[in-house]
């Protein structure tokens, strides 16, 4: 058998269940209390985000969508943000909204979100003018904030898959955004469940920005890309 080393020996002794019935209850007790305490953000921001959850169907009409930023490949939205995309120019098609606000990441000359994202749209029929982008939407926070703060937007749709929307509802709605949001729907394969976990850690942060409300990475002046577009 192989020997082994000291610290597999330490590591083995800090997992060992306590020896007596009553220490193993107390585990238990602290082991639940930790479940419990993990999932509280997710659960705020379930409640956060209440019924306001549609469908392109039954989505109540508002001035602009919201469309997130989920990733490029080789300069062309990924998969799942193409059908974000795709959810938008449906809204727009209908009527539901006037103008797309779309916030992703543009921190490198090489990776441009909003560009990648302005394009697939008018490939699909939405005019370039009613496009507005926003190169500063690292994450959802900052994508929430500067809606309301840089381009003024009040109302507004959100589009995201569904493990993300809530998240993005709780956060816009603390940013002063009156939102519902369209949660789409995608085939549920590894990244649909990657990202489902990755929600239970992320609520937490948006606990925190909800309750503090910081500053965006970049801020920058007010802009009037939204407003035009709606003219």
């Amino acid at each position: 058998m192989t020997r082994r080393t000291p610290w597999i020996r330490r590591a083995a002794r800090r997992v060992r269940l306590p020896a007596t019935r009553r220490g193993r209850r107390r585990a238990l007790r602290v082991a639940v209390l930790a479940c419990v305490l993990a999932l509280l953000p997710a659960t705020w921001t379930n409640a956060a985000a209440g019924s306001r959850v549609r469908t392109v169907e039954d989505v109540p009409a508002a001035p602009v969508a919201v469309v997130f930023g989920a990733g490029l490949w080789d300069g062309e939205p990924s998969p799942y943000l193409a059908h974000r995309l795709d959810a938008a120019a449906r809204l727009y098609e209908r009527g539901t909204v006037r103008a797309v606000l779309v916030t992703g990441d543009n921190s490198r000359e090489d990776y441009d979100e909003p560009d990648a994202m302005r394009a697939y749209l008018v490939a699909h029929g939405v005019p370039a003018g009613r496009i507005v982008g926003d190169y500063a939407g690292f994450d959802t926070w900052d994508s929430c904030t500067r809606a309301r703060r840089v381009f003024g937007v009040d109302r507004a749709v959100l589009v995201s898959q569904g493990f993300h929307i809530r998240r993005a509802l709780a956060l816009c709605g603390a940013a002063g955004i009156e939102a519902y949001g369209v949660g789409v729907d995608d085939r549920h394969d590894v990244t649909w469940y990657y990202g489902g976990i990755r929600e239970v850690f992320a609520a937490a942060k948006a606990v925190a920005e909800a309750a503090v409300r910081p500053d965006p990475r970049f801020l920058g002046p007010r802009e009037d890309g939204v407003a035009a577009a709606l003219r």
